[in-house]
C-alpha cells in the first residue's frame, strides 16, 4: 500500500507529506493515511497516521485568506515556546515553509487526546457539576496564559503591546474590506464608535486571538489536556481574548446550533456570563472597568472573521460541512457589539 492524495478540495498530498515527514520526524514511516477534522471554519486540520504514530498537520485554507489571519509560523512559535510553561500545549514537531510541499507553509504537532466540546448537549450529558467545572477550567487556563512573562519563553518580539487595541480596530476594518461581498452599515457604525472609544489598555501579555472551549481540548476527568489553534496569537491586551469567549457564547445563546458556532453557554452548570468575568477578574487582579470596549471590539473581530468565512464559501473554497448558513450571524454579532460599547457608559 502506497500514501494517498485526499480527494479534492482537501488537497493533502500523502506522498510528499511522508517524505518530509521521514526527515524532520525520527521513526516516522511513508506509509501514510490521513483524516480531516471536520468542525474547522479556518485553518485545515488534518489527523496522520502512519499505523503506529499519530500527528496532527495543520495548513492554512484553500483561496482568498485574510492578509496575517492564518500564519502558520506564528502558531507553531507560540506553541512551542509555551511548550514547558503550565499552559497546556501539544508538541510541535516541525515547520514547513516550502509551498512545494503541500502547496502551502504547514506545520506538525503532536495528537492530544482530549475532546473539544463544541455543543450544549455535549455537556448537558456531563451534568451540571462537571459542565461547571469544565467551564470553570476554561477560564482558569485563560488566566494562566496571561500571567506567562512573554520574555522568559522567548516571544519578547512576538508583537507590538503598545498601541495594540487601535491597531486591532484598524486592522478588522481592513480586513472586513478585503472581504466585501455585500453592504453592512452596522459593521460600519461600530468601527466608527470603536474608533472613538478605545482605552488605556491592560498589561500587556500573550493573547491568544481565539479562545474559546472548542479550542480546549478536555480529558475525560474534565482536565485541559492543550489549547489550539494559535493562529492568531500575539502581543497585546490580555482582555481581548476574555471579551472574544464572552462574545462567542452571547452569540450562541441566540443563534443555537443551526448558526455553526459553539452553543456550550447554554448547558446547564455552565458557568454565566458575569460569573466568567468575575472569575477571571478574581484569579488575574486586571482591571475590567473598560470591558465593554473589549466586548464590542470582540464582536466586530469576529463578524469580520465570519464574513471572511462567508466569502470563501461563496467562492467555493470552503472544506467541510456548515457553511450555508454562517454568514447569517454576521448580523447578531454587530448588533452584540454596539450594544457592549453602552456598558461602559
Amino acid at each position: 500500500m502506497t500514501g494517498r492524495t485526499l480527494a479534492t478540495p482537501s488537497r493533502l498530498d500523502l506522498d510528499r507529506l511522508g517524505g518530509w515527514l521521514t526527515a524532520h520526524v525520527p521513526g516516522a514511516g511513508t506509509d501514510l493515511s490521513a483524516t480531516l477534522i471536520a468542525g474547522g471554519k479556518s485553518n485545515l486540520t488534518y489527523r496522520v497516521t502512519d499505523g503506529t504514530s499519530t500527528w496532527i498537520v495543520r495548513r492554512p485554507p484553500l483561496g482568498h485568506v485574510l492578509a496575517t489571519a492564518h500564519d502558520m509560523g506564528r502558531e507553531y512559535r507560540v506553541t512551542s515556546a509555551l511548550r514547558d510553561t503550565e499552559v497546556p500545549v501539544p508538541r510541535t514537531y516541525g515547520f514547513c515553509e516550502d509551498p512545494e510541499v503541500l502547496g502551502a507553509p504547514f506545520y506538525v504537532m503532536e495528537h492530544c487526546a482530549g475532546t473539544p466540546y463544541r455543543r450544549a448537549a455535549e455537556l448537558a450529558s456531563l451534568g451540571e457539576a462537571r459542565t461547571r467545572l469544565i467551564s470553570q477550567n476554561l477560564v482558569d487556563t485563560l488566566v494562566t496564559l496571561h500571567q506567562v512573562d512573554p520574555a522568559a519563553v522567548g516571544l519578547a518580539g512576538f508583537g507590538r503591546p503598545e498601541g495594540y487595541l487601535e491597531r486591532q480596530v484598524r486592522r478588522w476594518n481592513k480586513q472586513l474590506d478585503a472581504s466585501y461581498s455585500r453592504d453592512l452599515p452596522a459593521a460600519d457604525e461600530l468601527h466608527r464608535r470603536l474608533a472613538t472609544a478605545v482605552p488605556k489598555e491592560s498589561a500587556s501579555g500573550i493573547v491568544h486571538g481565539d479562545y474559546r472551549l472548542d479550542n480546549l481540548l478536555v480529558d475525560d476527568h474534565d482536565r485541559p489536556t492543550a489549547v489550539l489553534d494559535w493562529e492568531m496569537a500575539t502581543l497585546g491586551d490580555p482582555l481581548c481574548d476574555l471579551a472574544l469567549m464572552v462574545i462567542y457564547n452571547r452569540l450562541g445563546k441566540v443563534v443555537g446550533d443551526a448558526g455553526g458556532v459553539s452553543t456550550v453557554a447554554r448547558a446547564p452548570g455552565h458557568l454565566t456570563e458575569a460569573e466568567t468575568i468575575e472569575r477571571y477578574a478574581a484569579g488575574s487582579g486586571r482591571d475590567l472597568s473598560r470591558i465593554g470596549f473589549h466586548l464590542g471590539l470582540a464582536a466586530f473581530k469576529l463578524a469580520v472573521i465570519v464574513e471572511g468565512i462567508h466569502y470563501r464559501h461563496l467562492k467555493g473554497q470552503t472544506v467541510g460541512e456548515g457553511f450555508d448558513a454562517i454568514g447569517k450571524a454576521v448580523d447578531p454579532l454587530l448588533d452584540a457589539g454596539l450594544s457592549a460599547l453602552k456598558e461602559d457608559t
